[in-house]
């Protein structure tokens, strides 16, 4: 099954974006009870989180996960530090990657792969302003486009 499979639970439509995503890696993540169930609700915001590596291990920050409605003193912190599994080979190719400037770990989506959370992660570098504007402007010429296509279709 290639990357990104499964059913898609959230995703970050910001990321592509603030950067360039220029490689992509499939994490799992380490949960505690309630988190699960509330991932499965649709519960999920990547908004503002980011990845960072810590002591050779990757660590998702600012990633919120509500609280199960159901879960009452078992609940857990939406916004605490949850670990990503990832194989060695790829957080030690993901450190030398981060470590050059202007270069981010970012979560792009939140899916369920064979009943397990997985979190696709992307390395990116961000964008400039113009960059951006580039970008709306390549989106609004295509979306015009298509809109004349189509127009032209009815007739």
């Amino acid at each position: 099954m290639p990357k990104g499979e499964g059913k898609l639970i959230a995703q970050n439509k910001k990321a592509s974006h603030d950067y360039f995503i220029e490689d992509t890696y499939e994490a799992g993540i380490v949960l505690q009870g309630t988190e699960i169930k509330s991932i499965r609700a649709g519960r999920v915001n990547l908004r503002d989180s980011f990845a960072r590596v810590q002591n050779g291990e990757l660590f998702l920050h600012n990633a919120h996960i509500s609280p199960y409605e159901q879960g009452n003193r078992y609940n857990h912190d939406p916004l605490r530090t949850r670990k990503l599994l990832l194989h060695r080979k790829e957080i030690n190719k993901l450190i030398g990657e981060s470590k050059e400037q202007g270069y981010s770990i970012i979560p792009l989506k939140i899916y369920l792969k064979n009943g397990f959370a997985k979190i696709l992660i992307g390395l990116g570098k961000g964008k400039k302003k113009y960059d951006k504007r580039e970008d709306l402007k390549q989106k609004e010429a295509k979306r015009d486009i298509e809109r004349a296509f189509r127009e032209r279709q009815k007739m």
